[in-house]
Formats: C-alpha cells, sequence, structure tokens
C-alpha cells in the first residue's frame, strides 16, 4: 500500500518503511508525527482519489533525526561589465522521518 501525502508546499509519494526527508520541524528524535493531508490511496485493488484530501485517511511517522543538512549550493552573481562577482553558499536543514503506518 502507498500514499501521495502533502506537506510544506510538496507532495511525496510514501510507503511503509520509507525514510523521507521534509521541511524542518521543531522536534525531538522518536516523536511520532501524523499526516492527515493524504490525496490518494493506492495497492491493492483501485486506488482512493481525494478531493482534495481522502476522508479518514493518515500517515504515521516517526522522526529518525531532527536536523538533517542537505547538499551545498552556491548560487553566483555577476555583473557583466561592472567587474563584479559574488559567490555564497546555503545549506538547506530537513526532518528526516520513517514511515510506520498508512490507514485508511
Amino acid at each position: 500500500m502507498y500514499a501521495i501525502i502533502k506537506d510544506g508546499g510538496h507532495q511525496y509519494r510514501v510507503e511503509k518503511g520509507q525514510r523521507l526527508r521534509i521541511h524542518l520541524r521543531d522536534v525531538e528524535p522518536g516523536t511520532t508525527l501524523s499526516f492527515e493531508n493524504v490525496c490518494l490511496l493506492g495497492g491493492e485493488g483501485s486506488a482512493r482519489i481525494g478531493t482534495p484530501f481522502v476522508a479518514g485517511a493518515k500517515v504515521e511517522a516517526k522522526v529518525v533525526t531532527p536536523k538533517v543538512g542537505g547538499v551545498k549550493l552556491y548560487p553566483a552573481f555577476y555583473r557583466v561589465r561592472k567587474h563584479s562577482r559574488k559567490r555564497t553558499g546555503h545549506r538547506q536543514k530537513y526532518t528526516e522521518i520513517e514511515i510506520t503506518g498508512i490507514a485508511g
């Protein structure tokens, strides 16, 4: 069984036992999170599609690591004929979770 959940403006396809990185949350390791914004439930048989969300569906997850650093990005700015260059670095922080159950 799989589900498509909506969190923080993004949609994720999740299955039980899968690890996932979501937007940073202020939580402790081992905390249980529940996602009620389930857009689709699929698996055996036909899929249940929500309008916009499936009624009564819920996805449970456990926090594995509260703060994980992502890939470092280097945006560069360059102005033509001004001899001006600027390079900065940015590393987004995420919360890593593990899906423990899909109910619906």
